[in-house]
């Protein structure tokens, strides 16, 4: 298990020879992705329509955002859904899905880590999903370290359903999970009490940076395990809220050198809060992407 103290040891020196030998890209540079959230309120009134935008601007995967609780991909069925992705020229390679633990009118909503998991997985796979998310904790699914322990055993769990099905899961970050219980945080805690192969890793950029995290740092010390990427940015204003892609003050092209130590194979443009279309957001985040990114 790594200690904080090691950790940071070996992140100095792995760091320091990655400037000597930087790594080449790892993933496919065809696929640009989007995580549909950006998108919630227009998905929300027409899906269709909203597909067909995004494909037209030159984004060819999307990551979903709304299965758990409806038990279908907005609001249609598995067949549906892949037939409509398809009608567009557009994968979805990963999707997001809730722990399940906190109840939702004294229930705990199906379709999550915790109730009708298999369900979930047997639709994902229908679709043609390759990683299944645990998009984020609730307040009331957080704690302390004990607890951060149990969350761990049932992403293990959950990742074994997953991993007969085809599927890897993952896990993706915010910046609560960097803060620090006993000398530890919550996200080093993730890494070292699942197993490597059933969970990996969505690194969430913008909350890596908003947190104080060096993304590279993780890739050293844990290579392979971030196959997923949240691509979005920080705005330089004292706010630090969300702005788009090169609009701010991460530094992409510096974290995108070291995509095959992370063992990228996926990254998804994500706007949680835009100023003002969220249509205007992304094209302006893809224009970046396609110049300087890929």
């Amino acid at each position: 298990m790594t200690n904080r103290r090691s950790f940071l040891k070996t992140s100095a020196l792995l760091s320091a020879g990655i400037l000597f030998a930087p790594q080449v890209f790892a993933y496919d540079k065809k696929y640009i992705g989007l995580q549909l959230y950006t998108l919630r309120d227009a998905m929300g009134v027409n899906p269709a329509e909203t597909l067909s935008k995004v494909a037209k601007l030159g984004f060819n995967s999307v990551e979903g955002a709304t299965y758990t609780g409806s038990q279908k991909f907005y609001g249609m069925d598995a067949k549906a859904f892949a037939s409509l992705l398809k009608d567009n020229g557009l994968i979805i390679p990963s999707s997001h899905y809730r722990l399940g633990e906190e109840k939702t009118n004294g229930e705990i909503p199906k379709g999550t880590i915790l109730n009708d998991w298999q369900r979930a997985v047997d639709d994902a796979a229908e679709v043609g999903i390759k990683y299944m998310v645990c998009a984020y904790l609730s307040e009331a699914e957080r704690g302390d370290l004990d607890h951060f322990k149990k969350v761990s055993s049932y992403l293990n769990t959950a990742g074994e359903i997953c991993k007969k099905a085809g599927i890897q899961l993952c896990y993706h970050n915010h910046d609560f999970e960097f803060i620090k219980q006993d000398g530890k945080t919550p996200y080093e805690l993730i890494l070292t009490h699942t197993d490597e192969n059933l969970v990996k890793m969505e690194m969430d950029l913008y909350w890596m940076n908003r947190a104080g995290q060096d993304p590279v740092d993780f890739f050293n010390v844990y290579a392979g395990r971030f196959p997923l990427w949240h691509v979005k940015d920080m705005s330089s204003k004292p706010d630090k809220m969300f702005t788009e892609v090169g609009n701010g003050v991460i530094d992409f092209k510096r974290i995108f050198e070291h995509a095959k130590k992370a063992g990228l194979k996926y990254f998804f443009v994500e706007q949680d809060v835009c100023p003002g279309d969220p249509f205007d957001s992304i094209t302006q985040s893809i224009g970046y992407i396609k110049k300087n990114l890929i």
